[in-house]
Formats: structure tokens, sequence, C-alpha cells
């Protein structure tokens, strides 16, 4: 699999294997030839001669900290199950405490460890991609990886990763999760302002583009003051280059959030994140999941729902998520419905760029301060719809589109 590079070892069978990556780039299996299609704000793609990332990571791998297999026991209780907050295919994500790292006599540091599930090589590989990604990449709205452990030994391979913990769990929690306090109006703006911000910094801040390929609400964690970080790179990979359209590779991700082109070609450009992002815009409206099996029929499928209340018509808040109780503003409702039916365009050349969608999120929230402060005292009651700078098509494919399960395997 050319996107993924398995690490050389530098220590005996017991011993912490330390990544060294190979040497090759995972830029083979770009394609196309349109010249046409800018990503980055500069109008250009990059350049062929831009360093990749192992290259980035190999200059920067001394960063992060190795742990040993000993340590991350002693942090988790020897990984007791009632420190367990998470779990997927990957594996197990545990609450832990870690010494710091220059061994002094600090207060211990509250960490998450992600322990891979031995019995999958796509474990494996995704464990090498995060570590590869997360190595090299620096943005306020990212989940910062502060090291890793892999050891060989009798008993097989472990693989673990240690990231900075995030004390408000996920977007999806505080969505969906009737347990846990929804997130009022003006909050959900800014947490996702912040998430356009990190993919915008993956797709347009750095000499070679990344593609994240898995943006949905439940990676989209948030820390003690509801600050977002983007996490979980396993399926991040490097964007076309010069002037090549996409890269091929067989298609993987979550049900509902892949783009249609994707599932249906193996074509993956940073325009499919932006098919996700307007998913999850729908998401903080709405506070339904893209695919529902216990709603009705006719709702099961979000995308497919919304369509029936346009968004200039008089029906369009009977998509708000009634937990919000009416508070928040319509105008700006309205102008984050055009921007997700814009990321939804079937043709990807039509998507806006994501500083495009960094701009418009702004104005809506700017938007939503400003009707807070209105006199009526009511959010909900303005209802004269504010258009956005741009003009944006609303997509009649949206919902449309085949939906793709996670895939344990992937080529590319």
């Amino acid at each position: 699999m050319s996107c993924f590079y398995i690490f050389k070892r530098k220590c005996k069978r017991g011993g912490n294997s330390a990544p060294e990556l190979g040497a090759t780039s995972n830029r083979e299996n770009n394609s196309g030839a349109s010249t046409n299609r800018a990503a980055k704000s500069t109008g250009s793609l990059p350049s062929p001669s831009a360093r990749s990332i192992p290259e980035m990571y190999r200059e920067r791998e001394g960063s992060l900290r190795v742990f040993s297999l000993t340590e991350l026991r002693e942090a988790t209780n020897n990984f007791n199950r009632l420190l367990k907050i998470g779990e997927g295919g990957f594996g197990s994500v545990y609450k832990g405490s870690i010494k710091p790292a220059d061994g002094g006599d600090g207060p211990p540091i509250i960490v998450a460890i992600k322990k891979l599930n031995t019995q999958g090589l796509q474990g494996h590989k995704q464990w090498i991609a995060e570590v590869q990604f997360l190595g090299v990449l620096d943005h306020p709205n990212l989940v910062k990886l502060l090291g890793y452990c892999a050891m060989d030994g009798e008993r097989g391979i472990q693989r673990l990763l240690v990231y900075e913990y995030m004390q408000n769990k996920s977007l999806e929690d505080h969505l969906f999760n009737r347990s846990v306090p929804t997130i009022p109006w003006k909050r959900r703006l800014s947490i996702i302002l912040g998430a356009a911000q990190g993919m915008a910094y993956l797709h347009e801040g750095l000499e070679v583009q990344v593609i994240y390929r898995d943006f949905k609400s439940s990676n989209v964690l948030l820390d003690k003051d509801f600050n977002p970080r983007l996490s979980d790179f396993g399926l991040a990979r490097e964007g076309p280059t010069g002037n090549r359209t996409h890269v091929s590779t067989a298609p993987v991700g979550t049900r509902g959030y892949a783009a249609p082109e994707y599932v249906e070609t193996g074509h993956l450009s940073v325009k499919s994140d932006i098919w996700s992002f307007g998913v999850v815009l729908y998401e903080i409206l709405a506070g339904r999941r893209t695919l529902d099996r216990n709603l009705p029929s006719a709702e099961q499928k979000l995308l497919g729902w919304v369509k029936q209340f346009p968004v200039d018509g008089k029906r369009f808040s009977m998509i708000m998520d009634p937990r919000l109780q009416n508070q928040y503003s319509l105008p700006a409702a309205r102008r984050i419905a055009k921007l997700a039916d814009s990321c939804l365009n079937k043709n990807p050349k039509d998507r806006p760029s994501m500083s495009e969608v960094v701009e418009i999120l702004k104005q809506a929230l700017e938007e939503s301060h400003m009707s807070s402060s209105d006199p009526t005292g009511s959010p909900s009651s303005l209802t004269t719809p504010s258009a956005p700078n741009k003009p944006f098509k609303r997509s009649g494919d949206a919902g449309t589109s085949r939906q793709v399960p996670r895939v344990a395997k992937a080529k590319g």
C-alpha cells in the first residue's frame, strides 16, 4: 500500500521500534491532468518538488516522545477497562496520566492513549500514518500527538499513541447523545469554524496538500474550553501535486460522509473533504446524524430529508435542532445551509475551497452575535434571509449519493 510506510526496526526483538521511514513516495498514484483545480489560496497545487510528509517527518521525528510499554501500562493501571474512554476499528482509547517529559517533579499530565488492535494489519498501517502526519502537522485546531510506543515481542506487536486529553469528548457526543448537555448555537458555530480553520490548514497551509479523508462529527474533539481539535489521521494522505487533479485510491471512510465521486471512482481530492464538511454542517443545524435507522424511513437519510425544506422557504426552520429551543439566528442558519448545499454540489469543481468556507462561517458567527444583541431579544424572530457575499448553488443531488461503509483494507 503506497500511502503507508513500514517502519524499519532499529533494535532487536523485544525492544522499541523507532519510526524510520522508507523512501517510497505516496504520490505514485497521483492522477489527472487538469490545471484549473485550485487547492491553495495562491491558486496553484503544490509543486512536484515539494517535500513529502515522510521527508518532513524525518526532520522532526525527534520532537515526539518515545514511551515504553511499561510506562503506558502504569499510566493506565494496566489498561484498566474502567479507564477506557473510547473504542473503534483501530482499537481502544484509555485515559491515563504520565510523568513530565523532563522527568521533573511536576504534576502528572493527563493524556489519551490509543492502543492498537493487534489482530488487524489495517490498524498498523493507520498507526504509521498517524505518527507521520501528526509528527509534522502543527495547528491549534488539530489534536496534538505527544508520543508513541512501538514494541515487538514474543506476544506480538504493540503499537500505541499518546495524545493530549480532550475533556469534553466529541462534537458527536454533544449533538446526538441525549445524556450530554447540548451545545448552544453560537458555540456550535465557533466549533465548526475552528474545525474549518484546521481543515484549511491541511488543504492550503503546507507545502504539500493533506486530504483528511475522515471528517465527521466524532472526529472533532473538544478541549476544556470547547475549542475543537481534528483527530484520527489514520486515513489521511497527501493530495495531488503539479497539474494533477486527484489521487487514485480504494474508497475508505465512514458511511454517510464520503463524497460520491470518491465512492464511485476512487478519485480523491481536497474537494472530497469539502463534501464531508457539508454533511457535518447539516448535522450542526439539525442535531441529527447523517444516517439514523431509528427515524421513520423518509427521515433516515439527513441529506434527503432536508431537501423538503428549501433554504429560502417558509418551512426552513423545520430542520433546526429542537434542543436549541429556538435560540439561534435564522439568517445565520440560512447562510450555513446555503454553504452546506454548496459543499454538497455533485460536481466537485463547484464546491468552495476551505478558505472560502472559513470566511462564510465567520460571517454567520458575526451575524449571530449581532442578532443576539438585537433589542427585540429574540434571535429566532429574525426571519429575513441574508445571502452570503458569494452566491452558492443549491445542489439537487445532495443526499442521493451511494453511501460507503468503512473498508477494512485499502490499496493506494
